[in-house]
């Protein structure tokens, strides 16, 4: 195909903006699907994506279209990009592999935090941006209202944003008519050394990884010896092709084209997201730009709730890496719940759909551990260390300095909230930026803050306190250093490192006493009485009682002498102390489940 007729474009909006319905339509007009095959969400390949009318996996498909109007044939190579920030680096690289980007807002909620953080990724890379207002068919669409803060933020004429309804198909063809006028044609050397951006990949259980690819310059054929410029490994293609969305194979991929690779390539470590493909004997001079290893943000601890099916979990944790490259685990052990995996994820709604998608695919039900973020820990020697567990915490007479992540915060609002979610951001101690009008009632909150106060419960605190008309941002700022204590939680003077945690001093009473009043609740009565104690070092700060089982043991005297009774509840209280020096509390799973899930 003539590099004239080829035009490479993502969709980019903020979560739920109704960006795979509208690949669903363009699907639909270009043919690339008969009706009959059509179903919604198609790109959308996971069960938990339909469910919660999310895209989680991006994807890419070439389409041919014939344009009414010009008469002319094109390859449309649309890239469907997830649209929750906690997988920003995905949709960046997407970008980075198209020359434009159809920018998608609600007709009804109009520009939100991710559509104004997605425009300044595609303005970074250069794009020609396409604004949609979507949903005008809805009776609460302010189409015009859109148009004027789409103008205002972004800084497009109104007279060329499209208006459209991707559920009924309105106006999307006038669209297609407008993607093949606008958007530029890809750059490239045909006749160059081969330089290709992978922007995706996943794991086929026949095929091995799968690469999904934009060649910049040259070509790729079956049979190449290919090598990974950011890894260092070579691979010999042995299949590849474009995605229609049904996979077809083809001999060559040339300047231009979108498609997929396969070339034995046996786990998703021996690539990178963002690396360049060259040509082993004939290598391009330089990689593509923007290449960076994706770190995980949060951190979390996976138990088997049955200990016996761990090894299960270790296979099932195997096969779902092998998917997800960003995802990074090793195993460890609790004294309380026994064999287990720690993991990093991107952010919470990675960590809640890796934990779905065990339970559903693999059957096994799992008790998850309080998130954590990494701290970077200076030692008294000078010595660096980095900490996502709270248990490899060292002593504290060795630590000179605890760092922990801050993230840059930006928050957009209606002014009339602006006085609630400072509020809300100081209390999870925030430090306030700037405050700037994006436009007409719309305000622009910047904090910083750090990445352990959001990763709870703010999201859903930001939308009690804006009734769901405030929307966030969030991208990794700096280390900082802070007055940070690890506190343990004691049973019968016992330490339970599942519950041991590290907050700030400032906080570690409030949460401390949460801790321990939760435990109380859950955690049934035993024959003895059980003190529920949080420490931080050798310093007891809160402390709850459950009281013992009190068993009658008067109920056999009718009546005789009082000194045998007193002799009964002597006896009484000597086995209740041996008891408690010697017992072990019994703590059934189910008090983990219920207060490590609980805020």
């Amino acid at each position: 195909m003539d590099l004239k007729k080829i035009r490479n474009f993502s969709i980019i909006a903020h979560i739920d903006h109704g960006k795979s319905t509208l690949s669903d339509r363009i699907i639909e007009l270009t043919h690339g699907l008969e009706k009959r095959e059509m179903q919604n969400q198609v790109l959308d390949s996971m069960d938990i994506e339909r469910e919660r009318g999310i895209t989680i996996k991006l994807n890419a498909v070439s389409l041919n279209y014939h344009d009414p109007i010009d008469n002319q044939d094109y390859v449309l190579n649309l890239i469907d990009t997830p649209g929750h920030v906690d997988f920003n680096y995905e949709v960046s690289r997407s970008l980075a592999a198209c020359e434009g980007a159809l920018l998608v807002v609600d007709a009804t909620q109009g520009v939100q935090a991710q559509t104004i953080a997605n425009t300044y990724l595609a303005l970074s890379n250069n794009l020609e941006i396409l604004a949609v207002i979507n949903k005008i068919d809805l009776p609460s669409a302010n189409i015009e209202e859109a148009k004027r803060q789409v103008n205002e933020i972004i800084g497009v004429d109104p007279n060329h944003i499209s208006c459209i309804s991707a559920k009924t198909g309105l106006n999307v063809d006038k669209l297609l008519h407008d993607i093949v006028t606008n958007i530029p044609c890809p750059e490239g050397k045909q006749d160059s050394q081969l330089q290709a951006l992978i922007f995706d990949s996943y794991y086929d259980s026949y095929r091995g990884v799968i690469c999904f690819i934009r060649v910049k310059n040259g070509s790729i054929k079956v049979g190449q010896h290919i090598k990974m410029m950011a890894t260092g490994k070579d691979f010999i293609v042995s299949e590849l092709g474009i995605k229609t969305p049904k996979f077809k194979n083809l001999d060559v991929l040339n300047c231009g084209d979108v498609g997929w690779v396969s070339a034995n390539i046996k786990t998703a470590k021996d690539i990178a997201v963002g690396d360049t493909i060259t040509d082993f004997d004939n290598p391009c001079p330089e990689a593509l730009p923007g290449y960076k290893n994706v770190l995980p943000m949060v951190y979390c601890g996976m138990y088997p709730i049955d200990s016996s099916k761990y090894a299960e979990l270790k296979e099932a944790m195997i096969k779902i890496s092998l998917s997800d490259s960003s995802l990074v685990y090793k195993y460890e052990t609790s004294l309380a719940l026994g064999f287990g995996i720690r993991c990093g994820f991107l952010g919470l709604l990675h960590m809640d759909v890796i934990q779905e998608r065990i339970q559903r695919e693999y059957k096994i039900d799992l008790i998850l551990t309080a998130p954590s973020v990494e701290y970077k820990i200076v030692k008294t020697n000078g010595e660096v260390i980095t900490v996502n567990n709270p248990n490899e915490l060292p002593d504290r007479t060795y630590i000179k300095e605890i760092l922990e992540p801050y993230v840059k915060l930006e928050i957009i609002t209606p002014e009339d909230y602006i006085g609630a979610l400072m509020k809300l951001a100081q209390n999870h101690r925030g430090i306030y930026q700037d405050l700037s009008i994006v436009e007409g009632n719309q305000r622009k909150l910047e904090y910083l803050i750090p990445l352990n106060e959001i990763i709870y419960n703010f999201f859903d605190n930001l939308k009690a306190a804006t009734h769901g008309y405030a929307s966030m941002n969030y991208d990794f700022a700096d280390y900082k250093k802070s007055d940070l204590v690890k506190v343990d939680i004691l049973l019968n003077n016992k330490k339970v490192d599942a519950l041991s945690m590290i907050v700030h001093r400032q906080q570690a009473y409030i949460k401390s006493k949460k801790m321990c009043e939760k435990l109380k609740e859950y955690i049934p009565r035993q024959q003895f009485e059980v003190p529920i104690q949080a420490a931080i070092g050798g310093k007891i700060i809160a402390r709850e009682t459950i009281s013992a089982i009190y068993k009658n043991v008067l109920a056999k005297c009718y009546g005789g002498d009082v000194s045998r009774k007193k002799k009964l509840l002597e006896q009484q209280k000597e086995g209740k102390k041996k008891l408690k020096a010697i017992g072990n509390v019994v703590v059934p799973q189910d008090v983990f489940i219920k207060v490590l899930s609980d805020d």
